[in-house]
């Protein structure tokens, strides 16, 4: 059974329409970058709760979620119309496993990102533990329109803060935009203009992918890594090539 305490939300951002972030300050107990907690509000006698990764680094005691607001939602339209102040519960204890220390050895690590997805990355690059390992890192972030790349000055400072180990690419599916390429990410990868643009390969022999956001896109571009790249899931008893999370 979750134990739940009271955040109260110190902050909110709201990048676009319907993307937006909060930050809460709430007692929770540590957690490891790439994990999400649950928030909840009680909606007309109901208890509705829904899982959110952290943006922040574990040591960034400002507990930051990165949300779109669906309007026929139950909870996200209650959120996105907080103000300071308010209150929201949050679990004490995080949960997943879509963290650094379960990806195998490898040169080249693949972060792949479609919309709020791209938290979990955020949270990774910022704490910067366990890192060292890797020769490269790549960051990629696809949305819908440039406007929803709502990070990328963030994603921008931590390339800079990685002294060229850091590679960021931003994807848009819906527009042409100056530095983004356009398209799917697994069309992008099946004809090599992913790897064209970042200047690095796909290859099983040294790369290692981890995919995160909708699970039409991990899907996807797991198939294509499998029929391409000769790629497998990555599991604790048989290690592989790629980890996914799938954000709903």
């Amino acid at each position: 059974m979750a134990e739940w305490v009271t955040g109260k939300v110190t902050r909110v951002e709201h990048w676009t329409d319907s993307l937006f972030s909060i930050v809460v300050n709430a007692p929770i107990n540590d957690f490891t970058a790439g994990q999400y907690a649950k928030l909840s509000l009680e909606i007309d006698g109901e208890r509705v709760t829904r899982a959110y990764s952290f943006v922040n680094a574990p040591s960034n005691p400002n507990l930051e979620f990165y949300l779109v607001n669906v309007p026929e939602g139950k909870l996200s339209p209650r959120i996105h119309e907080m103000q300071p102040g308010a209150e929201i519960m949050i679990t004490k204890e995080s949960q997943g496993f879509f963290v650094i220390d379960e990806i195998p050895e490898c040169d080249t690590l693949w972060m792949l990102a479609t919309g709020t997805a791209i938290g979990p990355y955020l949270a990774i690059l910022q704490e910067g533990k366990g890192l060292e390992r890797f020769k490269n890192i790549v960051l990629v972030h696809a949305a819908r329109f440039s406007r929803d790349l709502s990070y990328l000055p963030l994603m921008q400072q931590l390339q800079q803060r990685y002294d060229g180990k850091l590679h960021i690419q931003t994807v848009v599916s819906r527009e042409e935009t100056p530095g983004s390429l356009t398209g799917r990410v697994p069309a992008l990868i099946e004809d090599g203009t992913l790897e064209a643009a970042v200047g690095l390969k796909m290859d099983a022999n040294d790369s290692h992918i981890m995919l995160c956001g909708n699970p039409q896109m991990v899907r996807d571009t797991q198939q294509v890594l499998k029929d391409t790249r000769e790629m497998r899931k990555h599991l604790r008893r048989k290690p592989g090539h790629m980890t996914s999370e799938h954000y709903w």
